[in-house]
């Protein structure tokens, strides 16, 4: 049998441009990042170094600027960088939500609240307003809390609702300890906005409860 001849080692700008950036792995990804490399460590090297210390790309990309900063190989410039894609990613998640229908996009909702609230140190609750189509009219974050609670007001919500005559609304909110799992008065408060919310035509199609890289849907858990 004839040997195969071996794939020749693709870099990670060539493996994009040839097979997609799907393809590439975490370290490839950022590595095209970072571009360069630093004194006696290529930029794959580094990159392999920077995530061993973060643990995750998830963790990188949530790291303050002094956690960020302090890994040699990084600087102020890569961090203004990294948050600008970050910000990016969020507004291209917003303004698909706007020209999609939400409602047969529960996948594009998540990743768009996840982006949005799953790093978060103090618990937001934030209101997607949606129209008779179930697209984007706005999105608001109508109460802030501290580390673990925030005070939720129907009435806010829905009047909210009503000034920008919207048709649906899907809550959500994060839990800044990183687990996803509802609390009973998380079960409670979306009860009380569903009935207020009813006496005026408006659906709750979910609540999204984001933790760290990982959610609850209590349109998926048959809770709404």
């Amino acid at each position: 049998m004839e040997s195969l001849q071996k794939m020749p080692t693709l870099m990670p700008r060539e493996k994009l441009l040839k097979l997609g950036a799907e393809a590439l792995d975490d370290s490839e990804l950022l590595a095209i990042f970072l571009r360069t490399g630093i004194k006696n460590c290529s930029v794959m090297e580094l990159s392999r170094v920077v995530l061993d210390h973060f643990g995750s790309l998830r963790q990188l990309i949530s790291a303050d600027q002094k956690a960020f900063c302090n890994v040699k190989g990084l600087g102020i410039t890569q961090f203004i960088q990294l948050q600008a894609s970050t910000e990016m990613t969020k507004r291209y998640l917003l303004q698909e939500l706007e020209m999609a229908q939400a409602f047969t996009r529960p996948e594009l909702v998540r990743m768009y609240l996840q982006a949005e609230l799953e790093h978060k140190e103090r618990e937001v609750f934030l209101v997607l307003f949606l129209d008779n189509q179930h697209r984007l009219i706005k999105k608001e974050e109508m109460f802030l809390g501290t580390i673990n609670t925030a005070a939720v007001y129907p009435r806010e919500i829905v009047k909210s609702a009503l000034f920008c005559n919207a048709a649906a609304i899907i809550l959500a909110h994060n839990h800044p300890s990183g687990i996803a799992e509802p609390s009973n008065s998380d079960r409670f408060i979306t009860e009380k906005i569903q009935k207020v919310a009813e006496l005026v035509e408006i659906r709750v199609l979910d609540h999204f409860v984001i933790g760290k890289g990982c959610y609850v849907s209590f349109s998926e858990k048959g809770w709404l």
